[in-house]
Parts: C-alpha cells; structure tokens; sequence
C-alpha cells in the first residue's frame, strides 16, 4: 500500500487542487508541502515496504500494475522527495495552485517509473511524466533568448524529443513482453529472460535510444539547455536532479539484466559518446555567460561521466554511478534553487551583469558556494566521492584512455563553477543591481535537505551502498 500511495497519492491530490479556488495559493502550496513530507518521511521509515501488485493484462503478454522498491529504485524515490519538498518549499510563482497542483503530477509520474516493476507499467509513467514538465514550460517558462524568444519552441522540443524516446520505449517494452510473454520483470534476478540474438538486438535499440533521449546522452542532448534555462527554478531542480537520472536508471535496471550482451556490444559506441558528452558539456559550460546554462551544460558532462561508469560493467564503478546519481541531484538541485534565488533578486541571470553579491547576500552566498564545490568534487562532500568510485572502477576495469578522458572535465569543472561562483558574488560590486534583502528563513530552509545531505554523503557515501543498493550492484556486477 505504501508504495502504491507513493505514485497514486501526488497524482490524485494534484487533481484534487483544482477543485480549490484560484485565491486559495497559501493553501495548495501547503497541500503540496505536506504530501512531498509525508512522502519523504514514508520513503525513510518504511524502507523494507512490501510489493504491490495487481495483474491487469494477458494478451499479447503477461502484464502487472505492480509497484516496489527495486534495484537503485530506493535512494531516487528519497532523493525525488527531498528535492520536491525542497522545491515547493522555495516556491514563488504566479498562479501557485495550478503549479503545486503540475509538481504533485510530476512527482507521482516519476515515481511511477522509479517504482514500476512491470516494464509496460514503466513505459506509460515514462510518457506520463512529461506532461507536466512541458505544462509548466508553457505556462510559467521564461524565454531565454529575449522576449520574442518564444518558451513555446523549448517546451514543443522537450515534448517532441521525449515521446520520440518514449515510443520507441513502448515498441521496445511491446516486443519485449511478446518474445518474453511477461513484462513483470524488473528487479526479478529470476526472470530467466532469453531475448535472444536478433530480437535482443532491435529491443535494445528501442530501450537505448528512449535512455540516451532522456537522460541525455551526446547527441540528443539539444533540447536540454533551453529546457533547464526556460524551466522555473522549482521545476528545473526536481527535472534536472531527478528526471535526468530515468535513463541511467533504465540502462541499470533493464538493460543490465535483460540485454547484457547487447550492452556489451555498444560498449564502445556508448563510450565514445559519454567521451563527447563529458567534453563538450565542460567546454560548453565553460563558455557560457548565463548561470542557469552553465549548469546546464555541466549536467550534461557529468551525466556524460555517469554513463562510462556504466557502460564499464565494473562493481566499483556501478557503485559509483549510485553514489553519483544522488550526489549529482543534491547538488544540481541547490544549484538551481540557489540561482533562482539570484535571478528573483537581481533580476538578471548574466555573469556580464552580475558582481560582488555575497557581502549583501552571505547567506545565498554560502548555499551557492557548497552546491557549487560539491559540482566541482570538492573532497567531503557527495560529488566526490562518486567521481573517485566512478574513476577508480574505470581505471581497474582496464579503461585507462577513458579514466584519463574523465578527468579532464573534471579540472575544468573547477573553472567554470568557481568562475561562477567568485563572479556573481565575490566580483567587484555592480551599484546598478537592485539592492534586495537575503534569503528568508523559508527560502533558506527550502536548501537545508540537500545541503545536508551533500554533506552527510560526503561523508559517508556507503550509506547508500548498506540497503538495496548493495544486492543491486552484486546482482549486475555479475553480468560483467
């Protein structure tokens, strides 16, 4: 029930926020406060709660609305919760009732899909949850490139992109269930799927390109810029720490298990591609003047990192990859909220413009500079850790071009996220800027989640390798 509640509960209060009146913003900004809580809090005290399952589908293939916590599955559940609440927390939008009411659909659609354990149930939130991303986009984006920029271009690009990707998911989860004759299969180690040569082939295929759209992997990565830019920070946090993972996630939980040799087969391809991305993305964001594009553009570098990890098929990558997963959340998140923050007050988000804020502003200035060392791998906090795992397993695997590949990035992250950082606020003062008051204790509040919790897995980063993280890593290590 807990976590049939998880993925149904955001979804039907969501709905139920439009039966409030327009005027009642105080209220569904509460309502979705509360139920980002209770859904955190349940994630933590019930984290050994049982399946949920229904079978609701026997032609063409065997198919369950069954819900679990599964392999990785936990920790993205927490962190998807941590980051809504965070979110909703530093809300300040117009319209707040329709927009808590968007964030409650995103935030039961994409547990849907960490959730799933049923790949045809994991296709259809899969489509689900970009509904209200692009909603929001339309309807509360702002252009980024100048009035007459257009925000409906970017959403219309995130949505075609994405349901390219998602049909292909389902043609692939279709074929899937007909070779197999179930699709409940997720976090089964006794699914004894035989795909075979041919069909595993063209299965893989459809599963891949959904994955690489998603998360997403160079070259498929263009719609991602204008969509963290045009995306209010609310939004923009929970999509890019959380939704970006679905991916990774899938390449973990699916491909891993099920399409092994496959995997094994685009080893090189995907390497070559997480290569281009880790590069292109450091030098893109190095190069970049607006501060929601810079981070952007470092996303796409370390999910770049994240997909050699990978693709490398060794455990102390794998383990890597979870740890970075989560850390790469915490922080993105705080980077976004941090820099809505800055833009909410100084109403710009140009580096041209922008100078010498933290003596007005210590307390912005302070969460800015932890979110953006831990995006840099500051040693202590949880972008490190994951890193170090990450090119540890690379260089143990025998993938020593790659390894060396992956620090590069690395060094230039330092560049870009201080030069962020020491201009935005330790420049010389800009006396033209508007001259606001710092973060309330709401809007600071809102960042303590993750900032503590960069802090606490900086620390201590086999915290999450103690519960279903470990027999996920020992189950697909195997495969190597």
């Amino acid at each position: 029930m807990i976590v049939t509640a998880l993925v149904l509960g955001p979804i039907l209060i969501g709905l139920a926020l439009y039966a409030l009146p327009k005027s009642a913003e105080a209220l569904a900004r509460g309502a979705g406060i509360v139920v980002a809580m209770l859904a955190a809090l349940a994630v933590i005290f019930f984290p050994h709660a049982g399946d949920a399952s229904v079978h609701w589908l026997a032609r063409p293939f065997d198919a369950a609305f069954h819900f679990g916590y599964g392999p990785f599955s936990y920790w993205i559940v927490l962190l998807l919760a941590l980051v809504t609440l965070s979110a909703l927390t530093a809300l300040r939008v117009p319209r707040a009732r329709d927009f808590t009411a968007q964030m409650l659909l995103l935030l039961g659609a994409m547990d849907g899909v960490f959730l799933a354990k049923d790949l045809f149930l994991f296709a259809l939130f899969w489509d689900l949850m970009l509904l209200p991303v692009f909603l929001i986009m339309l309807g509360w984006g702002v252009p980024s490139h100048g009035p007459a920029g257009g925000r409906g271009t970017a959403a219309w690009r995130y949505l075609i992109y994405n349901l390219a990707g998602g049909l292909c998911l389902l043609l692939a989860t279709a074929a899937f269930g007909v070779v197999h004759g179930s699709t409940d299969v997720i976090g089964d180690p006794h699914a004894g799927v035989a795909i075979g040569e041919v069909w595993g082939g063209w299965i893989f295929a459809g599963f891949a390109f959904a994955f690489m759209v998603k998360t997403p992997v160079f070259p498929f990565h263009t719609w991602m810029p204008d969509t963290y830019t045009e995306l209010p920070p609310p939004a923009v946090a929970v999509v890019a720490a959380v939704q970006s993972k679905a991916g990774l996630y899938g390449f973990v939980v699916i491909g891993l298990p099920f399409l092994g040799a496959q995997m094994h087969d685009a080893q090189l391809l995907m390497f070559v591609l997480g290569i281009a991305g880790l590069l292109y993305g450091a030098f893109a964001a190095l190069a970049q003047t607006d501060v929601k594009r810079i981070v952007a553009y470092s996303s796409l570098s370390h999910l770049g990192l994240m997909v050699l990890g990978i693709f490398s098929f060794d455990p102390t990558a794998l383990k890597g990859v979870l740890v970075y997963i989560i850390a790469h959340g915490l922080f993105n998140g705080a980077l976004f909220l941090s820099l809505g923050y800055l833009e909410a007050r100084e109403e710009t988000r140009s580096l041209t413009r922008l100078g010498g804020l933290g003596a007005a502003n210590p307390r912005l200035a302070g969460a800015l500079v932890i979110a953006a060392l831990a995006g840099l791998g500051l040693p202590g906090l949880a972008g490190f850790a994951g890193e170090l795992l990450i090119i540890t397993g690379l260089y143990h695997g025998g993938f020593v071009v790659a390894s060396i590949f992956a620090l590069i990035p690395i060094v230039i992250a330092a560049a870009y996220m201080l030069r962020l950082y020491q201009t935005a606020m330790n420049g010389p003062q800009r006396l033209d800027l508007p001259q606001r008051k710092d973060l309330t204790w709401i809007e600071g509040l809102a960042l303590v989640p993750l900032v503590a919790g960069l802090v606490l897995l900086g620390v201590n980063p086999a915290a999450l390798l103690t519960s279903n993280g470990t027999e996920t890593v020992s189950v697909v290590s195997s495969l190597r």
